[in-house]
């Protein structure tokens, strides 16, 4: 179901892929978007936009989990750990109209963007 994501998110914006890093980045910044979209989805009351806008960004975290490269180990290890929890704490969120949670995982993602755009920066 979520196999063509990436795909789908690139023909959505219409935006030229340099590389996989900037999928990637296009990727994290999707989590962030669409989880400011269901936090004003919980706040308008809109059960309807909070469903469709929560699954968006588990379908993205599942789409990062099943890219991850195992090989690179505990790196990768790492990061599935976090995914899940991330798309737990998601379900969660969207279940109890918890919007500190959303912006627990914004949070992460965030950081994730940040760190990610670092060192991509630096493998230039």
């Amino acid at each position: 179901m979520y196999g063509n994501l990436a795909h789908n998110i690139y023909a959505q914006n219409n935006v030229g892929i340099e590389s996989p890093q900037k999928l990637i980045e296009m990727l994290y910044e999707g989590v962030l978007r669409f989880n400011a979209q269901a936090k004003k989805a919980i706040k308008d009351n809109n059960l309807e936009k909070k469903v469709y806008w929560t699954n968006r960004s588990v379908a993205i975290i599942t789409e990062l989990v099943n890219t991850l490269d195992m090989s690179h180990g505990q790196v990768s290890q790492y990061l599935q750990e976090l995914y899940s929890y991330e798309i737990r704490l998601l379900s969660t969120a969207s279940l109890e109209n918890n919007t500190d949670k959303l912006d627990e995982v914004s949070n992460v993602f965030k950081g994730l963007l940040e760190g990610w755009r670092e060192s991509t920066y630096v493998a230039r």
